[in-house]
């Protein structure tokens, strides 16, 4: 099976560039910061962390996801677990209720 390739990057770069125009210049949003809620090497936990997050309408995403197949997916690298600072409280306190303990 063969994939046309060929206009992808410039369908990216079109995308890129509308989101990036959307914001004001100079303006902050705590939706722009992302903070982390744990660390983990177990991807069938991560899975249902992210479905729990959903649910409750908490976007969820995993970072690190990539590096830890580049190093052979022996589980070496944990991935981290990450939702926007608004949600940060809300989701902690969701997982402590689901009996999920969340480090530091």
């Amino acid at each position: 099976m063969m994939i046309d390739v060929t206009n992808s990057g410039r369908e990216h770069n079109g995308i890129a560039s509308s989101v990036k125009s959307a914001r004001r210049p100079g303006t902050q949003n705590s939706r722009d910061f992302m903070k982390e809620l744990l660390r983990t090497t177990d991807p069938v936990r991560l899975s249902w962390l992210l479905a729990l997050l959903a649910d409750a309408g908490i976007e969820g995403i995993v970072l690190d996801t990539h590096t830890s197949v580049l190093e052979g997916s022996i589980g070496a690298i944990p991935r981290r677990l990450m939702v926007a600072e608004d949600d940060h409280a809300r989701a902690c306190r969701l997982l402590r209720e689901a009996g999920e303990e969340l480090g530091a």
